[in-house]
């Protein structure tokens, strides 16, 4: 039975398109299109990640175009002035580049997008060499897990581990993603850690939880 993807290899996509550091800004923006990707990585010779250009680097080239900033404002984004006037992947990428290990979890993967403000990251090993790129949307692919394949995995990995023997037997039901377990158990302190561990089930919405233990009753 296969089990949740809890890493960032079970979802990112391993043919990443990226670009050297010379590669000149038309060409950025062309590839960007041609990929329908929002941002890419800058390699060097080896396939090191150096750097990364997203949008939101190439945008101040449009955005100084007809301007001509006062002095507050030169002084406040000296670093988008610079990319306003970039050729070259090198001149406007931002670096270092946020990037994430391939063993990192979804989780972890997730918080740093947040934390950052990015909404893709390059998957470098442990030299730094590029190795894929997870998305947001790679990250959201948990949840289109099938309900029953969820309830398979809430049954072996918490339900038979905490409840090995149930006054009568719990009924585990998932429906859109929301997992709901029913039953009479003999431990209650072992309910809330039943719920815990199923909302860390990946491709778990929500959990209703209508467990009761005997001595409950």
């Amino acid at each position: 039975m296969r089990r949740s993807p809890h890493r960032v290899s079970d979802v990112m996509t391993h043919a990443a398109v990226a670009v050297g550091r010379g590669a000149l800004f038309k060409d950025i923006v062309e590839r960007m299109e041609q990929w329908q990707v929002s941002a890419l990585p800058v390699l060097e010779g080896d396939g090191r990640v150096i750097g990364l250009v997203s949008e939101a680097d190439l945008l101040p080239k449009e955005e100084f175009r007809d301007s001509d900033p006062d002095r507050l404002t030169q002084l406040r984004r000296l670093s988008d002035l610079a990319k306003a006037g970039a050729l070259t992947a090198e001149e406007v990428m931002t670096t270092p580049a946020v990037t994430v290990r391939a063993d990192a979890t979804l989780a972890e993967a997730a918080r740093i997008m947040a934390l950052r403000h990015v909404k893709r990251l390059p998957v470098v090993n442990a030299e730094g060499l590029l190795e894929g790129v997870v998305s947001r949307g790679d990250l959201l692919k948990v949840f289109l897990r099938p309900d029953g394949e969820l309830a398979d995995e809430i049954r072996r990995d918490v339900v038979d581990v905490l409840f090995p023997a149930p006054v009568e037997p719990v009924h585990i039901m998932v429906r859109e993603g929301v997992a709901t377990l029913t039953g009479r158990v003999q431990d209650p302190e072992a309910i809330p850690l039943a719920v815990r561990m199923v909302h860390g089930v990946e491709g778990v919405v929500d959990v209703e939880c209508r467990l009761t233990a005997v001595d409950a009753e």
